[in-house]
């Protein structure tokens, strides 16, 4: 091996390309690795590590690269001696065997030597069609160790996009190689996996790292005029600071400003980040859960009583019978129900049946402690702490030690938001399991598969009563006062919906032809009382509606 690299080296006496800048740090870097390698020198110990069902050949430890750079280079610093190893480690000759980034770590994560192959002295510039190819490989191997990385899949989907044309073609070739792989020893099969993979991290790397064959020196090298620099601009115009940027003295750096960075590096790290893909899917979601509840795109039924005098949806909304859209609604989270009264009731009554209703008690009592007035609260809170937390409470909730301290505290200056604690451990006590259990009891799946009686002739006066309310309200004909009290409009001793309503609805039942006469009653009115029916109806068909509307039941 010293030999061959020594013979290249011969070689690029006469090339131009050897003494480029680029070439001259992969040599170096080379005879480093060679030097690594062989075991006569005191090299690095590469052995085959088992694991649990498997082996995993020809790897060396993070630890041991670390001290064999420490101890062959001259490093005294192991922080030094970790970045040399990750810059060899960026150009491709060592990689991790478990990840795509390509870093060196003190530690006991395992590394593999790039095959000399791949080395990047061999001036590779590879084609977007090879790493399509690989990519294809990649998804015909049907491996949990080569399952493609979310990176991968979209650069798969956006290469299969680009070359839909000769897609069949790169189709085939991967087909092909894949066939030539499996004729393989599966150890050799298995570290050749990784060493091509490696050699994608390198040319196609993970977002965010860096990309080591971006920027070419040699390109630059090749530029014509030598007054330009790689950013194009001249030497003339660096010389001269510009003027809207003023220069800021170089302050040292103090442990506090470490702290900092440390700090705010750990906030990044614990930073739950998400894909746009999955924030738009999550909002298409939320947006179809809750459109037929959105009176603005999904018209209410019966009807809007904003728009209209109907004021059924109110009554409706009242009823401590919920329709069956209400019950739906509790199911989509834990504060759907506990924003509804209705909800509340039946999940309380729940709770009760499993003897843990003291909980919601709990959260609603401390709900209502953040609205009482300034003057009520200290009494409030006592009245709390007796109830459900203090020793021998008639309503003891279940809380952890951490949280009955904090509250124990802040009971003995009590204000609105003593309890804040205590509330949100009840809050996701309840959340996590006692609405979960809600959701599967009988209770809840009987009001939410609650389906319509069929229909009966029961059935078809509600409906019918429904639309002839509707209709008179809507041409003001019904008043809206109490049932039983008499319409302003008539001197009947009728209800207030009574003498209109039982004659068009007597006559919509029996289909009789005397309904239509409705808007002549409702256009006819004189000094605010109702018309005798015999001026608007048929004189056979009218005389036997109002006798037989006005006769008893």
């Amino acid at each position: 091996m010293a030999q061959g690299s020594g013979d290249q080296r011969a070689v690029g006496i006469a090339d131009p390309e050897e003494s480029s800048p680029n070439m001259i740090v992969y040599r170096k870097i080379e005879d480093i690795i060679t030097k690594m390698q062989d075991d006569k020198t005191g090299g690095v110990p590469i052995r085959t590590v088992k694991s649990f069902l498997s082996k995993i050949p020809s790897v060396v430890t993070g630890t041991d690269i670390v001290q064999w750079l420490m101890k062959n280079l001259s490093i005294e610093d192991p922080v030094e001696a970790i970045h040399v190893g990750s810059l060899i480690a960026a150009q491709g000759y060592v990689f991790p065997i478990s990840d795509h980034v390509l870093t060196v770590k003190d530690d006991g994560t395992f590394y593999r030597f790039q095959a000399p192959y791949f080395w990047p002295s061999n001036c590779w510039e590879p084609e977007n069609t090879d790493y399509a190819i690989y990519l294809c490989k990649r998804t015909m191997q049907n491996k949990a160790r080569l399952e493609l990385a979310d990176y991968e899949a979209e650069n798969l989907a956006r290469l299969q996009r680009a070359f839909a044309r000769k897609w069949e073609f790169i189709f085939m070739q991967a087909e092909a190689q894949v066939k030539i792989d499996r004729k393989k020893d599966k150890t050799e099969r298995k570290i050749l996996d990784s060493q091509e993979r490696a050699f994608w991290d390198v040319h196609r790397p993970v977002p965010g790292c860096v990309n080591t064959t971006e920027m070419d020196i040699r390109k630059c090298r090749r530029l014509k005029n030598p007054q330009k620099s790689v950013y194009g601009v001249t030497e003339e115009s660096q010389s001269q600071s510009p003027v809207h940027i003023p220069s800021q003295p170089i302050r040292k750096t103090t442990k506090e400003d470490i702290r900092k960075q440390i700090t705010f590096l750990n906030a990044q790290i614990d930073r739950h980040c998400l894909k746009m893909s999955k924030v738009a899917e999550s909002l298409i979601a939320y947006t179809e859960q809750y459109v037929e509840y959105d009176p603005l795109i999904t018209p209410a039924e019966p009807s809007n009583p904003w728009v209209s005098d109907d004021i059924a949806l109110w009554d409706i909304e009242m009823s401590k019978e919920p329709s069956q859209q209400r019950v739906k609604r509790w199911g989509f989270s834990f504060d759907e129900i506990l924003k509804d009264q209705v909800g509340r009731d039946q999940f309380l009554r729940f709770l009760e049946s499993e003897f843990s209703s003291e909980n919601l008690r709990f959260w609603l009592a401390v709900q209502d402690l953040k609205k009482q007035p300034l003057q009520d609260v200290a009494k409030r809170v006592e009245e709390i702490w007796q109830e459900f937390l203090a020793p021998g409470a008639p309503s003891a909730i279940n809380l952890d030690s951490h949280s009955y301290e904090i509250t124990s505290q802040n009971v003995k200056d009590g204000g609105r938001y003593t309890f804040e604690d205590a509330q949100e451990h009840i809050y996701k006590l309840m959340k996590s399991d006692s609405y979960a259990r809600f959701l599967r009891s009988n209770a809840y799946q009987d009001l939410l598969l609650a389906k319509k009686k069929p229909e009966s002739e029961q059935g078809r006066r509600t409906s019918l009563e429904k639309f002839t309310r509707s209709v008179l309200l809507l041409e003001g004909w019904i008043c809206k006062r109490p049932s039983r009290s008499l319409c302003r409009r008539c001197t009947h001793d009728r209800p207030a919906s009574g003498l209109a309503f039982d004659l068009l609805f007597g006559a919509l039942r029996r289909k009789d032809p005397a309904a239509l006469g409705l808007r002549v009653l409702l256009a006819q009115s004189q000094n605010g009382r109702c018309v005798s029916p015999a001026r608007w109806l048929p004189s056979s068909s009218g005389e036997s509606l109002w006798r037989a509307s006005a006769s008893p039941a």
